[in-house]
């Protein structure tokens, strides 16, 4: 068996084992193993293969999944849903206590609790989402 189709498998088998695992760090070895694939193709001796197998798998591992793993661990963006709804104004339809009430957010109504249970915020009042629990926000008087 050729040397290049020996380190097309040995890549084969890395892209794999990094598909399962997702560590980063077997994709670049298995991206080491193509590139020293396509030296052995030109006809580079065995030993000059494990060096360049080497030097790729190093620089690879060392500078390059540095950069993939920032990529790939980035804070979100933009909040959406239910989470997009926390930190807003919200317009008291009904009178809110720490049983229940009536709020308007961003033209929809929910339910509502007041996040201190001895505090009654009557109708008319500016609230602040502190969280949504379920269906119903927790709200705090806007003063």
């Amino acid at each position: 068996m050729d040397l290049w189709l020996i380190w097309l498998i040995i890549a084969a088998v890395l892209a794999v084992a990094e598909i399962l695992t997702l560590t980063a760090a077997l994709g670049m070895l298995s991206a080491a193993a193509v590139v020293t694939a396509g030296s052995a193709a030109v006809g580079l001796p065995a030993p000059f293969q494990f060096l360049v197998f080497a030097a790729v798998a190093t620089v690879t591992v060392l500078f390059v999944r540095p950069i993939a793993l920032r990529h790939l661990i980035q804070p979100q963006a933009a909040r959406f849903g239910v989470d997009a709804l926390v930190g807003k104004a919200a317009y008291v339809v009904s009178e809110v206590t720490g049983l229940g009430g009536r709020i308007r957010i961003d033209g929809e109504e929910w339910t509502a609790r007041a996040y201190d249970e001895t505090l009654v915020i009557p109708a008319g009042k500016t609230v602040d989402v502190i969280e949504i629990s379920g269906a119903t926000a927790i709200v705090y008087p806007r003063d």
